[in-house]
């Protein structure tokens, strides 16, 4: 536990008057250090755990500069809370002499938060609760929060899961009065006729989704039909939740506080009520449904665009394909549709032989999945198969949402005042593409920087180099966390990564909340409505929150990965396994299991042949005496010495240390 908070506090060095206070955010970790990146300084401010004065992971803090030395780090003291981000947190209460303790399951809060004693949370020791932290100013005590919910038992897969997301600050249930409303609305459109508001009809044409097996909401759709000789109509139909989510009303609101869904292992957490994300929304077979949807003409040969329309529609699916019925009918040419998959796939083809062609870096990795008994315990961790049928929808997908981004761009340049939102990716950070250099260097492999810039076509020639070896994962990891990172923004500047100079999210409005604004926006501008005062700062306020809250969810998803994983491996103490070196630390081997990707750690301590020291110039450790190194990268056998479930961590011991 971390509720003693008692350290030798040092004397605080003096400040140079010179500097005036800073402001930004602060990433603490778990040893409680802080690091803060302003606008006015090239590195980091590193933050000791004595000068972060109650800063918590996450916070816009202010602070001044304690040291700034030559060949040092930038040493500085949080002198107030600008913005506290987080006061809500999940973890196992615990007793000690001291006190009833929250201690949280979020690794980077560095102190445990006292609760008032009372009966009935007498009975939740040793339990998941979720409590609010109270007004902190007095970073010589611990914080102080008050009860929330008692989540249940540790280990308890529900339990576990609905603390996952609480911890990343997410709701799993809605507000009554949003419910009132999605059920208003489906109400409302059992009289609806789709065609009152001149929507295009496209229910004689045929109409197929293709998702996932265990899809319950289906929010896109493909329609074919050939117009006579190499030309066809192509048309990318999305759910239209913007006819039934108003904007201001209680279901928007909070569909902008949530901004996403989140995809944990066994469950989604939707972004919208299942009465809408599920079924009205859904673009379920044999349905009417309301769509926005963007149709394309196209030469079937060459994959041109020759026309392209945008409006809202009406459409009613003539088959719900999952991926690998669609995968079938492309391999076999046989069965419902199977020519039209044919063509589809043959155009996907042209379209990703032409963004490959362009720059797009082709980032594509495996991905897991876990085979669940009932209890959600993980009994078999899958590769999950990338099949074509899966590059023929996400193509017709970034086509739909790269048309959609130019018709927004080229309306706000052309309308005065009009703006956009878009999905940008900026070109990588030097520091950020010198730092990866270093790391491939170390692993044999080259990425040459031409005037402190990286093309993508020089990228790409390295991940082809590297298919198929024993590294590639960690290489490709490595240089997707080079990058910049893909954001929302009203500020177009294009998309390095695929290559593309207008891009969008169109295509998800059931679970992206910008997708459902990019609908309203094409529309208001398809209907010349007048623009509204501020809409740019209104735009970038939703821009921001949604990547953040994109970004809570990525972590809320990995979370629940990760907590499958070492549940698999805990079942499997003093089996032996193959692996790859993923990391290398003062303390330790990271090590990836090859088929799981189950990541544990080799300790340094637990290495009883020699004593083994970092060379972290390149990326190895070394034996003392032996001189046997281990360098990231390489392939090593080993054996599941524990799984902490609590902590979400394995412990893994070499075997072949010859």
């Amino acid at each position: 536990m971390k509720h003693n908070f008692k350290k030798e506090f040092p004397k605080k060095q003096t400040v140079q008057k010179s500097q005036k206070p800073l402001i930004g955010k602060i990433s603490v970790n778990a040893k409680g250090v802080g690091f803060v990146a302003t606008e006015d300084k090239d590195s980091d401010i590193v933050v000791e755990s004595p000068f972060l004065n109650t800063a918590l992971h996450g916070d816009e803090v202010e602070i001044k500069i304690n040291s700034q030395e030559k060949n040092t780090r930038t040493s500085g003291e949080v002198i107030r809370i600008v913005k506290r981000v987080k006061e809500k947190f999940v973890g196992i209460l615990q007793e000690s002499p001291e006190g009833l303790f929250l201690v949280p399951d979020d690794t980077r809060m560095y102190l445990d938060i006292k609760i008032k004693k009372d009966s009935a949370l007498i009975k939740a020791i040793g339990k998941k609760i979720q409590v609010k932290m109270l007004p902190w100013t007095d970073s010589s005590k611990n914080p102080e929060g008050v009860l929330l919910s008692v989540l249940g038992n540790k280990g308890d897969n529900n339990v576990e899961m609905k603390a996952i997301v609480l911890e990343k600050g997410f709701e799993t249930d809605f507000p009554d009065e949003v419910l009132k409303e999605a059920d208003h609305e489906k109400d409302r459109a059992t009289s609806y006729d789709g065609l009152k508001d001149n929507r295009k009809d496209f229910r004689g044409t045929t109409t197929f989704t293709i998702d996932p097996a265990d899809a319950k909401d289906f929010d896109d759709a493909i329609s074919y039909k050939e117009i006579g000789g190499d030309d066809i109509e192509i048309g990318v139909h999305i759910a239209d939740v913007s006819h039934y989510v108003k904007e201001g009303t209680s279901l928007d609101i909070e569909a902008i506080k949530r901004a996403c869904s989140i995809y944990l292992v066994d469950r989604t957490i939707p972004m919208l009520p299942e009465v809408l994300s599920n079924d009205l929304c859904s673009l379920n077979p044999k349905e009417d449904k309301l769509a926005f949807s963007a149709v394309f003409v196209m030469n079937k040969k060459t994959a041109q665009v020759k026309e392209r329309w945008f409006g809202k529609t009406i459409i009613n699916s003539d088959k719900r394909f999952t991926y690998e019925e669609a995968q079938q009918g492309i391999v076999s040419k046989q069965g419902i549709f199977a020519h039209e998959l044919e063509v589809l796939n043959t155009i996907a083809k042209i379209l990703q032989k032409e963004k490959f062609a362009s720059g797009a870096i082709d980032f594509e990795q495996s991905e897991i999945k876990f085979r669940l008994d009932d209890t959600g315990r993980p009994l078999e961790v899958l590769r999950k198969e990338r099949l074509d049928a899966h590059k023929l929808v996400e193509e017709f997908m970034l086509l739909a949402n790269r048309e959609v981004a130019e018709f927004i761009f080229n309306g706000a340049k052309n309308k005065k005042g009009m703006v956009g939102i878009y999905r940008i990716h900026d070109v990588p950070q030097l520091e950020k593409i010198n730092d990866l250099v270093l790391f491939l260097k170390a692993l044999g492999h080259k990425l040459p920087v031409r005037n402190g810039k990286v093309l993508s076509r020089d990228i790409n020639i390295l991940l082809k180099e590297i298919e198929g070896t024993p590294e590639e994962s960690l290489i490709k990891t490595a240089t997707i966390r080079s990058m910049s990172k893909a954001i929302y923004s009203p500020n177009n500047l294009g998309h390095f990564g695929l290559a593309f100079p207008y891009y969008t999210h169109f295509t998800s409005p059931i679970r992206r909340y910008p997708d459902l604004l990019v609908h309203r926006i094409i529309y208001d501008f398809l209907t010349e409505k007048p623009i509204g005062k501020n809409q740019f700062i209104a735009y970038k306020k939703i821009a921001d929150s949604s990547t953040e809250q994109e970004i809570k969810a990525a972590e809320a998803e990995r979370a629940s990965i990760k907590l499958k994983q070492v549940e698999y491996m805990s079942e499997r103490i003093g089996e032996v396994f193959e692996g790859t070196i993923s990391g290398v630390t003062e303390w330790g081997i990271y090590v990836e299991e090859k088929e799981t990707r189950c990541e544990g750690m080799v300790k340094l301590r637990d290495m009883k042949d020699d004593y083994y020291m970092l060379d972290a110039k390149n990326y190895r450790i070394i034996g003392e005496k032996s001189k046997k190194k281990f360098s990231l990268g390489d392939k090593i056998t080993f054996k599941v010495l524990g799984a902490d479930i609590e902590k979400k961590v394995l412990d893994y011991a070499l075997i072949d240390q010859k």
